[in-house]
């Protein structure tokens, strides 16, 4: 087994042969062979053994845990737009700064409208190898997108043995029920110069819903000091909120008002998905033949169909979303029918009668890959490869309703069509000439039939497409260095070229705005790339006293973009092993990436994100002193705090989307550390390292509650023209496209242990250890503006992303002739509360403000019974519960805790080799 840890450590386990020589590999972060313990690269290793005895089913569940893994990426807690997909983050710089290669090459990407990634459940599990992350840039090896390190997941090839695995898990309350099924056979043929493999994998898991959860069964939209001020829910209800000048009501649902009451608010999570319900199917074929030591042939392709289901409450009727010319509010006229209020009143309503809202995906993936490699002549080789993915994709949505037959039905009809703005009158024959058009009232529930007709289901296409020509030569040892002690010199060079293309089609009803939900935009464009690159080391000593090794490294890379022009980067690092139990390492360099084409044509969409109006009467009380500010500003516009009520619970409507304007992100990197092998305590390794980013012109939407609070406490008061309310000061919309922002600073100390130990013929035990301590994290929103630190904070409100001060992965084994037992332990310490901007505290008026230190443990027992694996495992033992946070969703964080969800849940697995 190759334990998981740290690259220096694997580069310690020196395989001397009897002439005393040293193993060379290549790993990520070189295109060169090397000595294990020469580089200067930090490269965490982790083998296909570690994953599998975590019963993990996807390879992005298993990332989290480790403590280098950041919390902006996406993963199966994602049920809000999520969409099944799973998205990894390094240094938590962001899914679209870590560059995924699958063997040392790039592979396709989901290509959503609002991001685009490598889908990580794509990728089948029993078809790993190990992974490798180089928790470094990468930029001037690699390319954009390596600003914070590479994921190399390396897969197997060359296998002439076979196999099959089945295993199943379930919760401990009886759902979330998870399957698998893989096997996978090799061929060796004509003297075993040529092997064709083929892996295929089915994987199932079925959900959780929020119901079915205590902690996350009634959804809390605030936190307040008092106790009896908490709010839960949405006063968005089926009943619906009519708000005028004078009054707050609800309907009785028969055509007539009622007093707003607070026990009509509606509890969303009874119908709302904690964790979604996945399938997916991969197969990967792998085949190559040597013709000669000069000619290699190779191929791979890998293809995935995965589809995902997850269920939200049902569509809230509010108004239009830009550009659509349909209302954007919805007024319920003075003379309505039924309307006793004496003025004119706007609705919210909660469509019950269209049912709840199901997204369904349906997703194909194709990496395909072809390639030739061997010996030039005199030591140097070469690859060449070409490697073409497409992936595309299909979303469906129920119950999104369409908003112009709604209207009609209701007996609403603009005063100036056309105009968004406009006012409504009541028209009592709205619906004379429409056939299936039902007259209905907007103070009561729709019948069925009238239902039938305004509801709607939508159809989303989207599709990505790259394209990669990558050629290298290498030669490891080039030249000897003419003195005593001197090394080798290795070179590699090569060329690449990519082309990478996305497009967008939304269903032509939400992109013309004429649904309940959110608005996209269709969208298309790409960008290609002609890259060159150059690496060389150089061992200037070697075996001499005070110099078991001493070697230099460089790396450059220059790209000529046909958007942005061209640029280089570089890198430069360094390794000196004065004797063989200590090696000191590091590295320096500069990194680049370009805007991904979801970020430059991303249509704009609309997104309810977590946020609170700075206006609500419940939110102004927690700004403490700014709060004097916040109560100018609101009055300024016609608003009073004392009495005013957010229509959303703790969820603002936002325009998200891309800029065809935006630069590239620039950045530095470096770290250095030291490896620590005693060769008088046998299996030992140890490893430290410091690392620091710091990235110039974030690309990023800035967050919606620091628009908001930009505005409202005068930091920043040039974002209120961001922000547009309606006539009842209510938000309209808040503004956050993408743009180029400040600069992102984070630094932190990784520690790594392996300890392999023997205490009888029989037993042994293993012991392993990945730390992080982070020492900074600091953010500029905006060019010049202010830095916010975020270190030891979690951004509270949905999809809120954490910086744990500590983070730590641990594993114990012991291993009996063919029996073993392993313990896992992952830990991430407390965290206090941010709101985006300002670390919240209980004197600002909040009840919580930080979430405890929490432990994640697993239990697994393994047996081998001659050609037989069983696997048991219980994961999360003591059935602890993720931390609780006003997040106005499951009350928790899944970005963060997401590995908490299920509960304690067991897994049974067994497998047979032949």
């Amino acid at each position: 087994m190759v334990p998981s840890s740290s690259k220096t450590i694997q580069q310690a386990r020196t395989a001397d042969s009897a002439a005393g020589g040293t193993e060379a590999v290549t790993v990520t972060g070189s295109f060169l062979r090397q000595g294990r313990n020469t580089s200067p690269n930090p490269v965490q290793i982790i083998s296909s053994k570690d994953i599998q005895q975590t019963g993990i089913t996807n390879v992005g569940d298993f990332l989290q845990r480790m403590p280098s893994i950041g919390s902006s990426g996406l993963g199966n807690a994602d049920t809000n737009g999520g969409a099944g997909v799973s998205c990894t983050d390094l240094r938590n710089l962001g899914n679209s700064r870590v560059l995924v290669l699958i063997d040392g090459k790039r592979v396709t990407q989901t290509g959503m409208s609002g991001g685009s990634c490598v889908d990580m459940n794509t990728i089948p599990v029993m078809a790993i190898q190990s992974i490798e992350i180089l928790k470094d840039g990468g930029s001037e090896l690699y390319g954009a997108d390596a600003v914070s390190g590479v994921i190399n997941i390396k897969m197997r090839h060359n296998i002439n043995t076979g196999g099959i695995n089945v295993r199943g898990n379930i919760t401990q309350r009886g759902d979330n029920r998870t399957g698998l099924i893989s096997g996978y056979k090799g061929w060796n043929f004509d003297h075993d110069r040529g092997n064709i493999t083929i892996m295929g994998q089915y994987d199932t898991q079925g959900g959780v819903m929020m119901k079915d959860r205590a902690w996350s069964r009634n959804p809390q939209s605030n936190d307040p000091a008092d106790p009896a001020s908490v709010s839960y829910g949405s006063i968005i209800s089926t009943r619906g909120t009519y708000f005028g000048d004078t009054g707050t009501y609800n309907s009785n649902n028969q055509g007539g008002l009622v007093p707003y009451s607070a026990a009509n608010r509606y509890n969303y999570n009874k119908d709302t998905s904690l964790l979604n319900n996945t399938q997916n199917g991969s197969l990967m074929g792998d085949a190559h033949y040597d013709f000669n030591k000069h000619f290699t042939l190779y191929s791979n392709v890998m293809y995935s169909h995965k589809t995902s289901w997850t269920q939200m409450a049902p569509m809230p009727a509010m108004g239009s979303v830009a550009p659509s010319t349909l209302p954007s509010a919805i007024w319920i006229p003075e003379n309505y029918p039924g309307n006793t209020s004496g003025e004119e009143l706007q609705m919210y309503r909660r469509m019950a009668e269209f049912g709840n809202r199901k997204t369904e995906t349906a997703v194909d993936s194709l990496t395909a890959k072809v390639g030739a490699s061997g010996e030039i002549i005199a030591n140097w080789m070469y690859d060449a490869s070409f490697t073409f993915g497409s992936t595309m994709s299909s979303f469906q949505t129920s119950g999104v309703g369409d908003y112009s037959k709604l209207l009609r039905e209701w007996g609403l009809d603009a005063v100036t069509p056309g105009d968004s703005g406009s006012d409504l009158m009541y028209n009592p024959n709205s619906c004379v000439g429409y056939a299936g058009c039902v007259q209905s009232s907007a103070l009561a529930a729709l019948s069925p039939e009238a239902a039938k007709y305004a509801n709607y289901t939508e159809h989303d296409h989207s599709q990505y497409t790259m394209r990669d020509f990558n050629a290298r030569i290498h030669n490891d040892h080039v030249v000897k260095m003419p003195y005593k002690g001197g090394g080798d010199l290795g070179i590699a060079l090569g060329m690449e070229h990519r082309g990478e293309q996305m497009s967008y089609h939304p269903d032509p009803l939400i992109a013309s705005g004429g649904s309940l939900t959110n608005t996209v935009l269709p969208t298309g464009g790409g960008f290609n790339v002609s890259e060159a690159y150059l690496e060389g080391n150089l061992t200037l000593l070697h075996n001499v006293p005070f110099a078991k090794n001493l070697s230099v490294d460089g790396q450059g890379r220059y790209s000529s973009y046909n958007t942005f022009g061209s640029t280089y980067n570089w890198k430069a690092g360094i390794n000196w092993a004065p004797v063989r139990d200590v090696a000191f390492r590091g590295t320096l360099g500069t990194s680049f990436r370009q805007p991904s084409v979801s970020e430059l044509y991303g249509g704009t969409l609309m997104s309810y994100n977590g946020a609170n109006d700075p206006c609500d009467m419940s939110q102004i009380t927690t700004y403490g002193g700014r709060q004097a500010a916040v109560m100018a500003n609101c009055m300024n516009r016609g608003i009073n705090p004392s009495t005013f009520q957010q229509s959303g619970s703790g969820q603002v409507p936002t325009l998200n989307g891309g800029n065809s304007k935006l630069q590239p992100e620039t950045g530095r990197t470096y770290t250095f550390g030291a490896t620590f092998t005693p060769h008088w305590i046998p299996g030992l390794s140890t490893s430290a390292s410091f690392w620091h980013y710091n990235v110039s012109h974030t690309i990023s939407a800035l967050s919606t509650q620091y628009v908001l609070d930009s505005c409202y406490t005068g930091s920043d008061p040039s974002m209120c023209n961001n922000i547009t309310r309606l006539s009842n000061g209510q938000i309209n919309t808040v503004s956050a496209l993408n743009a180029n922002l400040g600069s992102m600073t984070t630094s932190g100390v990784d520690w790594d242990l392996s300890y392999r130990f023997r205490v009888s013929e029989a037993d042994w035990f293993m012991v392993e250890n990945n730390f992080q301590r982070l020492v900074s994290f600091k953010q500029q929103m905006t060019p010049g503006g202010p830095h916010y630190n975020y270190l030891g904070s979690i951004t509270y409100q949905s999809q809120g992303t954490s910086n744990p001060t500590v983070r730590d992965y641990a594993t114990l084994s012991w291993h009996h002739n063919n029996f073993s037992v392993t313990y896992m332990m992952q830990y991430i310490s407390g965290m206090h509360w941010n709101d985006g901007t300002y670390t919240i505290h209980k004197a600002d008026g909040y009840g919580r403000v930080s979430t405890p230190s929490m432990v994640l443990q697993d239990l697994t027992f393994n047996y081998n019974l001659k050609r037989w694996n069983f696997q048991f495992e219980i994961q999360n033992l003591t059935d602890k519960q993720p931390p609780f946070l006003v997040n106005t969703s499951s009350n928790s964080n899944d970005s963060t805790y997401g590995g908490w969800y299920a509960g304690r849940t067991f897994l049974l697995q067994a497998g047979m080799n032949f």
